[in-house]
């Protein structure tokens, strides 16, 4: 589809679904559809470099990453016998693999926005405050996954916690006691940082709906101060 039909389709969908309820009639359909991209990359890059800093995840309580609940007791066990120390450093390193994979999420956030179909634009529209953490991991999780997965390994590997802890979750993934998906410390740290960075790009998203004059962006403020 070229760039000229998915404006007037995107357009058509929402002057159609907003404009009388929601004061959008003034709004031009260029302006309807830029606005809508617009407000999307905006959230995204923003949680992107909310994230993917020093203490993104690890002084931020809303998404840090804990141990998975699986070497919580294990967790305890070494922190009495004097392991203490050990263990601090594997939530460390878990929380700084997901800062440092993070910034390499912008260039598909990015694309997904720019790619955007009217599908999913009225998703995005008609759904509840998850509709655009939903968009983004249907459009991004899988490929994002292969990427962050050797950076959170590089990370993880420089504690020897990761390795002992990698083995117990083995055991108990084969006896059905942990999901697969969190069998390594690895693995939960890359699931966990995508869930991080989805929820993060919602909160932004929020913020954008709740102020958008005070993104600094005149186009933005004109489309979002209608659905008001």
């Amino acid at each position: 589809m070229d760039r000229r039909h998915f404006s007037c389709g995107l357009a058509g969908l929402l002057l159609a679904a907003r404009a009388q309820a929601q004061g959008l009639a003034g709004i031009s359909d260029l302006d309807a559809s830029k606005g809508l991209k617009g407000a999307l990359e905006t959230g995204a890059l923003a949680a992107v470099k909310l994230l993917g800093r020093p203490d993104g995840f690890l002084g931020n309580p809303q998404v840090r990453i804990p141990l998975p609940g699986y070497l919580k007791d294990a967790a305890k066990l070494l922190s009495a016998i004097g392991q203490k120390r050990q263990v601090q450093e594997l939530e460390t390193a878990m929380n700084r693999a997901a800062e440092n994979a993070v910034p390499m999420a912008k260039d598909l956030l990015v694309k997904a926005v720019k790619t955007m179909s009217v599908t999913d634009a009225k998703q995005i529209l008609s759904g509840g405050d998850t509709s655009v953490t939903d968009f983004f991991a249907g459009k991004t999780r899988a490929p994002l996954s292969t990427q962050f997965l050797p950076v959170v390994k590089q990370q993880t590997s420089k504690v020897d916690l990761a390795a002992k802890y990698d083995a117990i979750a083995g055991k108990a993934a084969g006896m059905g006691l942990v999901k697969q998906e969190d069998a390594s410390v690895d693995h939960y740290v890359t699931r966990k940082a995508l869930d991080g960075l989805y929820f993060m790009i919602g909160e932004e998203e929020k913020k954008i709906r709740r102020d958008p004059v005070g993104t600094g962006s005149a186009l933005l403020g004109k489309v979002f101060g209608a659905l008001k």
